[in-house]
């Protein structure tokens, strides 16, 4: 009988494993109000609903209560609907959403989809990291951090929240031992989990909260212990680069390779962080752990929420862009009085490539700044060829033999290895590498990350060598080099008409027997210094890789009546702290700080203004803090001329054209004037609600599942949501937009000016305005389709307030026939 028994128990098992071989996580939403939005309608059970742009009381009975309540619910659901065993659940979201993500079969999803009270099921998706001086170069220093106390206190007692890779606890960025003692922060309720391996704990005061969030990833298989860390612990480098940029510590000395590049800060130095580890080295990340992360920090007290995370492509699970469950969380987050920055996305320079749609998140497009880092090699024969290469030059006055790897192997038969590549010392003789320049071939290898420039710099030291240089021979369209510093000698050529000339000079410099060997090495050359600068007045720029609009509303690229992205921020070449665990960066492997490129550092830098604004201004809403970032920001270079985007010619090399605000949304951030706005465009939760049910083509159903709010408030037209920009995707004839404006400074007079290009008409009305200090009026922009040109339309519409105030804020349009 036993027999039997054990015999059925492993069928069973077997059975069960068959259904948990083929499942997949799904996100399910159910009827019943979440938290943020619950007004009380159940027996025993008072409401926890907060107004717009309010914070949860966590501390609350009745707020703990209901979320056990509705945790039971959804337990009790699939309780009833499965076997046990046949089905993991991975989280309840009770906060901001109500429902919860499982790990079930395809066929256990389809019976939910149809069970009573459910109201949505998706399966997961994937999610990626944005990544490909700033203090300074936005004026922070000087203009913003005197005003709020020093750098000493920009930021004071404002939370930031980061949903990314984690961070590295012991990173000098975020040590508390050097700087005045941080107090409690009663508002803010996060845990701090432990380190496994130290029995420390994350926190030290600057960190206030670290948790991580990996349960759907480990349901996928997905996730690996030995490298992904079961703890907020960095292993990839982004989380703690991130988290520097935007609150990290003042005056941090960026060393590598005994040389110091400057000091680092964050944008708001004394803000806490609140890490809510939610990405992972090798794959990323799932909106199921995403999703939860933010739902704890919301829950938890944060003021800001900093994303440098997006979806891998537009949602296709929903009909709008605007709808899915990761947007819907954000609404939350943002009803809950949390300011969201999330980066734009990496696609650019092409159009519709942004990954950041909604109005009420702040979406972030990177800019390049004034620093750039240029190199050169000297040859024998008198040719200079430019170059990258953050290193320290070969003796002056002095040059030296030009060896190439591919002459000086110890083996012929080692080619197999690419040794060209100098990833490996010892398939190189030493013998006659040692003294002498290595010329080094770089090939897919580096591309795909296998390779790395790291770890030439390596090889030439192992050999000896006086330094190298890496030739590009030929490079995919629009490959972009960034430099690397390191502690030898080195450049890399990344022009291939410059390589070849290289190339030729040794052939010839280079003479050989008739089997192909070298009778003697006779090219000569020299490597410059390239780790100063060269600070350029023609910035900022639109970075080449910053994903570009026009915004999207649904799954088939149809264009929205909004603008995104909303604003341009340093993203490119940027220094921050590193996880020395990080492999996100080759290059950076071990290292205390890299400079990398990415929208992903746009976003936290205005995380890090947004929080230096709440905390001079801590009754504004997100709306509100968003208008001050937007309507002050400038669309004019340092030289004085209209901001230039980097745009990809027809040969694909790298050109400059004029931006738009496809490319910049409302302009470059401008932090000193972003904390005086003088004007702000407010807008709420019910506002946002009013955007969503105007908006052609949005199923209302659909907005009640994601929103649990039924579409009883219209604002006419999308184009009619209170954002400090206009955007008509299909204008005919003559339409007519409504803005409101509420006056945060003394009492003031605004003349309202617009300008527009000459196929569409635009006028404002009043042409001049008194507003009182706090008082809301409203005015109206009249835009006339004159001709078609089957291409968006540009302008503005500019504010001048007899105080000094300025408010700017972008109009687009493309005009269609009757």
């Amino acid at each position: 009988m036993r027999a039997l028994e054990f015999g059925f128990s492993v069928l069973v098992s077997l059975a069960l494993l068959v259904v948990l071989a083929k499942a997949e996580v799904y996100i399910v939403t159910i009827e019943g109000e979440p938290i943020i939005s619950y007004k009380g309608d159940i027996d025993g059970f008072e409401a926890t609903a907060v107004e717009s742009d309010e914070k949860i009381d966590t501390s609350s009975d009745l707020v703990t209560s209901y979320a056990h309540h509705l945790e039971m619910k959804h337990d009790m659901l699939l309780g009833l609907l499965f076997e046990r065993g046949t089905y993991e659940k991975i989280y309840s979201y009770r906060h901001l959403i109500n429902g919860f993500s499982v790990h079930i079969s395809p066929e256990q999803a389809e019976t939910l989809r149809h069970a009573p009270g459910v109201k949505s099921v998706e399966r997961d998706w994937k999610v990626r990291r944005l990544t490909t001086h700033t203090p300074q170069f936005l004026g922070l220093p000087t203009g913003v951090w005197p005003t709020g106390g020093g750098f000493d206190r920009a930021g004071e007692d404002i939370v930031i929240g980061f949903v990314d890779s984690g961070i590295y606890p012991h990173h000098p960025s975020f040590a508390a031992h050097n700087t005045e003692p941080y107090g409690p922060v009663p508002k803010y309720r996060g845990k701090c989990e432990i380190n496994p391996d130290t029995k420390k704990s994350f926190c030290n005061g600057k960190i206030i909260g670290a948790q991580h969030f990996a349960k759907a990833a480990r349901a996928s298989g997905s996730f690996n212990p030995a490298i992904d860390f079961a703890s907020p612990f960095d292993g990839d480098g982004h989380g703690s680069h991130t988290a520097a940029i935007a609150a990290g510590n003042n005056g941090i000395p960026v060393r590598m390779h005994g040389h110091e590049f400057g000091k680092a800060s964050g944008m708001a130095p004394r803000a806490r962080i609140a890490v809510y580890k939610a990405l992972y080295r090798l794959f990323g990340g799932f909106v199921a752990d995403v999703v939860a992360a933010i739902d704890q920090a919301v829950y938890d007290g944060v003021d800001i929420l900093s994303l440098s995370v997006g979806p891998n492509s537009p949602p296709a699970t929903t009909k709008t862009t605007f709808l899915n469950p990761f947007d819907a969380t954000l609404l939350a987050a943002v009803k809950a009085g949390v300011f969201v920055a999330q980066a734009a996305g990496n696609g650019g320079p092409f159009q519709k490539t942004l990954v950041s749609y909604s109005p009420w998140i702040a979406s972030v497009a990177a800019a390049v700044d004034d620093r750039r880092y240029k190199n050169h090699l000297t040859l024998g024969n008198g040719k200079i060829l430019a170059g990258l290469g953050l290193s320290p030059s070969t003796h002056l006055n002095q040059t030296y033999t030009l060896v190439s790897a591919n002459d000086v192997l110890l083996d012929s038969s080692i080619t197999k290895y690419s040794p060209s590549d100098c990833q490996r010392p010892e398939l190189l003789n030493k013998h006659l590498v040692e003294g002498n320049i290595l010329l080094c071939g770089y090939s897919f290898n580096f591309v795909s990350g296998s390779a790395s420039i790291k770890k030439v710099s390596e090889t030439t030291k192992a050999l000896g060598a006086a330094g190298f240089v890496l030739c590009v021979e030929n490079v995919s369209p629009g490959t972009k080099f960034d430099p690397v510093p390191v502690g030898v000698p080195g450049i890399v050529i990344t022009d291939v008409s410059k390589s070849q000339d290289l190339i030729d000079y040794y052939n010839v410099s280079t003479p050989r027997d008739w089997t192909g060997r070298v009778k003697s090495f006779q090219a000569k050359g020299s490597i410059g210094d390239g780790l100063m600068p060269i600070l350029h007045k023609s910035a900022p720029q639109v970075a080449i890789f910053s994903a570009r609009g026009p915004n999207i509303k649904d799954f088939s690229f149809q264009d929205a009546d909004l603008l995104k992205p909303d604003i341009l921020a340093p993203g490119s070449l940027i220094w921050a702290a590193w996880s020395p665990n990080g492999t996100d960066e080759p290059n950076y492997v071990g290292e205390g700080f890299a400079m990398i490129s990415g929208t992903s550092m746009a976003a936290p830098h205005i995380a890090g203004i947004a929080a230096l604004i709440k905390k001079k201004h801590p009754t504004w809403s997100p709306a509100a803090i968003k208008s001050a970032l937007m309507t002050t920001s400038t669309t004019i270079d340092r030289a004085g001329r209209p901001i230039q985007a980097q745009q990809y010619s027809e040969t694909e090399a790298m050109k400059l054209v004029s931006a738009t605000p496809f490319d910049y949304g409302s302009g470059h951030v401008n932090p000193r004037a972003a904390l005086d706005p003088g004007l702000i465009f407010d807008a709420g939760y019910e506002d946002y609600l009013g955007f969503l049910c105007t908006t052609p083509g949005i199923d209302v159903h659909e907005i009640k599942n994601y929103t649990t709010s039924p579409c009883n408030y219209s604002i006419g037209h999308p184009w009619n949501l209170n954002t400090p920009s206009i955007t008509i995707a299909h204008l005919v004839g003559t339409k007519t937009v409504i803005r409101t404006v509420t006056n945060v400074a003394e009492e003031e007079t605004y003349v309202i000016k617009t300008r527009m290009a000459p196929a569409i008409a635009i006028e404002a009305n009043p042409p001049a305005m008194t507003l009182r200090p706090g008082s809301s009026r409203k005015f109206t922009v009249t835009l006339t389709v004159r001709s078609v040109t089957g291409t968006y339309s540009f302008g503005e519409v500019l504010m001048k307030g007899s105080r000094g105030h300025q408010v700017r804020i972008p109009v687009v349009a493309m005009g269609y026939q009757r």
